[in-house]
């Protein structure tokens, strides 16, 4: 390990193999972080935090403080962040509230670029790319693979499915569903995200069913339950699809159009 001599390390935190912390960072009571993580000079994580192996934290990060939450009454709750993400300068991560998981989670190999704020009880998972200046409120879920764009705000319990791409000061207030593209303020769809499905491997016929689908659900004069049942019997069956129905199906805050 290497400890700069000017760090702060409380009594009760476990630090695996090959971590270091720089200069003036303050990591408090009750933290774990996993080997060969690397945390930057001048940041602070609070108690109750967990952080996993081969991440790097950049300079001026907030991780695990209390959440900006007027029901919070100091609670254990915390942050759990799994391996090799990379979390850059100034962002802030905020532990959950008893409302429900009591815990804000980010999954593996996420980049989250510089003044990125997460909010408490959100859920991100793999390979989530959040950029500059952007903020999510509480219980935000981000699927695997999703891109939200600088300057962009996402509203609570609003979820953006896997695959999906954000545009840059777009203001989300609705579920954006999985493989597609939204932006603006308000947010409102523009078709599938294709390029970024060619770029991930995804094959032509998966990307022709979610095609159909799309053209179903959100083109035709149907009501939604019509068309989505409409898609489920007439689109050719792929998980791809499955997950884009069931997405739209389970939504609570209604999908963005």
């Amino acid at each position: 390990m290497k400890i700069h001599p000017t760090a702060i390390v409380s009594d009760n935190v476990r630090l695996d193999e090959g971590v270091e912390i720089g200069p003036y960072s303050i990591i408090e009571s009750d933290v774990t972080i996993g080997k060969n993580t690397i945390i930057g000079p001048h940041t602070v994580i609070d108690r109750y935090t967990r952080i996993g192996e081969g991440c790097h934290i950049f300079q001026f990060c907030s991780i695990g403080a209390p959440p900006q939450d007027l029901k919070f009454r100091g609670e254990k709750t915390g942050v759990v962040i799994g391996n090799f993400n990379t979390i850059r300068e100034y962002v802030s991560i905020h532990r959950g509230t008893t409302a429900d998981t009591g815990t804000t989670v980010m999954g593996d190999h996420n980049l989250l670029m510089a003044y990125v704020h997460i909010a408490h009880n959100c859920k991100l998972g793999n390979h989530v790319i959040i950029a500059n200046s952007t903020g999510l409120a509480g219980h935000v879920d981000i699927e695997d693979y999703a891109i939200v764009s600088p300057l962009s705000g996402v509203h609570q319990f609003c979820r953006v499915g896997a695959h999906a791409m954000v545009g840059g000061a777009s203001a989300v207030v609705k579920d954006i569903p999985p493989y597609t593209m939204a932006n603006g303020n308000r947010a409102s769809l523009f078709g599938l995200n294709l390029i970024g499905l060619q770029r991930r491997g995804f094959s032509e016929r998966s990307i022709a069913a979610l095609k159909h689908a799309y053209r179903i659900i959100f083109r035709s004069d149907l009501l939604l339950e019509e068309a989505l049942e409409k898609a489920r019997t007439d689109v050719e069956d792929c998980p791809e699809v499955r997950h884009f129905i069931q997405f739209i199906e389970t939504s609570k805050r209604s999908i963005c159009r």
